[in-house]
């Protein structure tokens, strides 16, 4: 493989697989108003401005890292008081109970309006804040933190080089999962070893989902079932308590980072946790660890990148067929077990849908990691779908363009309904 290519691998794993506090739909609301914040001398008197609709689908019901408060309002006050911009996707780290008081109390003298538009950028954040006689405007397109646009009391202002830079590479090439299966195969073991990280944080987040009761705490009743028989003590079980306790306390407020996946701690937590419980399983070391990462987030990047980064599809599964991927590597080395293992979860979970982040994330976790590990034991057994059934194709690369055929193009009725839904509520 060229240097070429393995440096592609390298860019998008470090561009997509990324520390984040919270989900990231709040979060980039607290984040572009701490930006704002952070260009007045004065408190924050007023937050006025819009965002997509599909970004307020995500951050309307979803708990604040670091509080157990939600709403989209309440993001970007507390951002504002007491965000800090320069640190992205983790802008709420130290966020206290004084905080959320704050904004509270500037939510309570109607001085937060934040409407929500249906824009052609599925996420698209366009924020003033007001202070004394000072404003700041600030956009945010196409990815949480890609600030585009700045204005000081009316006046356009440069943007730092490095948000130029990080517009420009948005636009990586895409890649096959035979290019990021020779990828994994074949890179020394030095240029991959930083993904271990994933492991390391999201390890750390499930075993707080383990300790404390986050969200509906759907690992902890699934425990108690296997305590009480009524679920297996097996490697299965293990790999959805294991995955679904992470998101359940990401999605519960917990301050702990996540290490994401293409811009969601759900997904990065899905890419990531089935690979690390099979892998403790197997006595893999770190090397062996690394690789299986390394595959599982590239098949993830490399479907979610042929379709939006905000659709009607809950992109945990399409995550879940990147641990899909990296599982049966673990299993087998063998490329047409990877491929029957996602051609199989097509076949399983095309059309489950995102209403929105929520506590009940981690139940569509759950689902799409039992998915990913049954999709394995087939594809290990040569068991797959066929070419006759449904939207598969014997080639994995057409099923996943099948796929994302359809998040792009009927599913986004289904999304604009789905938000329909939800605004009505």
């Amino acid at each position: 493989m060229s240097n070429e290519n393995t440096s592609l691998f390298i860019q998008w794993l470090k561009k997509e697989v990324a520390p984040a506090l919270g989900c990231t739909e709040p979060v980039a609301i607290a984040f572009t108003a701490a930006y704002a914040a952070k260009h007045l001398k004065n408190t924050c008197e007023k937050i006025s401005g819009f965002i997509s609709a599909n970004l307020y689908k995500n951050a309307m019901g979803v708990t604040i890292p670091g509080t157990s408060v939600s709403g989209v309002n309440l993001a970007a006050a507390i951002g504002a008081f007491g965000g800090n911009a320069d640190k992205g996707l983790q802008t709420l780290e130290g966020i206290n109970a004084h905080h959320v008081e704050l904004a509270q109390a500037l939510i309570n003298s109607g001085n937060v309006v934040i409407d929500v538009q249906d824009t052609p950028d599925f996420i698209h954040l366009d924020l003033t804040l007001t202070a004394a006689d000072e404003t700041c405007r600030v956009v945010v397109k196409g990815t949480h933190t890609n600030v585009v646009e700045l204005y000081i009391n009316g006046e356009a202002k440069a943007l730092p080089q490095q948000q130029s830079a990080a517009d420009k590479n948005s636009t990586l090439p895409t890649f096959s999962l035979r290019e990021a299966f020779d990828f994994i195969t074949t890179a020394p073991a030095e240029d991959i070893a930083f993904i271990l990280e994933a492991g390391r944080l999201n390890s750390a987040l499930s075993q707080e989902g383990k300790n404390k009761k986050y969200g509906l705490n759907i690992n902890g009743t699934f425990s108690d079932a296997v305590k009480k028989g009524l679920m297996s003590n097996d490697l299965m079980s293990n790999v959805i308590i294991d995955t679904v306790a992470a998101s359940d306390a990401r999605m519960g407020g917990a301050p702990v980072i996540a290490m994401s996946n293409f811009g969601s701690g759900n997904q990065g937590i899905t890419a990531t946790m089935p690979v690390v419980t099979v892998a403790k399983h197997l006595d893999a070391d770190e090397d062996t660890l690394a690789r299986a990462l390394a595959l599982s987030h590239l098949t993830a990047i490399s479907i979610h990148s042929r379709y939006t980064r905000l659709s009607a599809l809950c992109a945990a599964s399409t995550a879940a067929m990147g641990s899909a991927a990296g599982m049966a590597w673990l299993f087998t080395r063998n490329l047409d077990t990877i491929n029957a293992a996602i051609i199989n979860m097509v076949s399983d979970v095309t059309g489950m849908i995102c209403d929105g982040a929520s506590n009940s994330c981690a139940m569509k976790v759950s689902s799409v990691v039992s998915s990913a590990f049954k999709s394995v034991l087939l594809a290990m057994k040569n068991s797959c779908a066929s070419a006759n059934d449904g939207i598969v194709c014997e080639d994995v690369e057409n099923t996943i363009n099948n796929l994302c055929r359809l998040v792009i193009n009927p599913m986004t009725y289904t999304d604009k309904e789905i938000i329909s839904i939800m605004v009505a509520k």
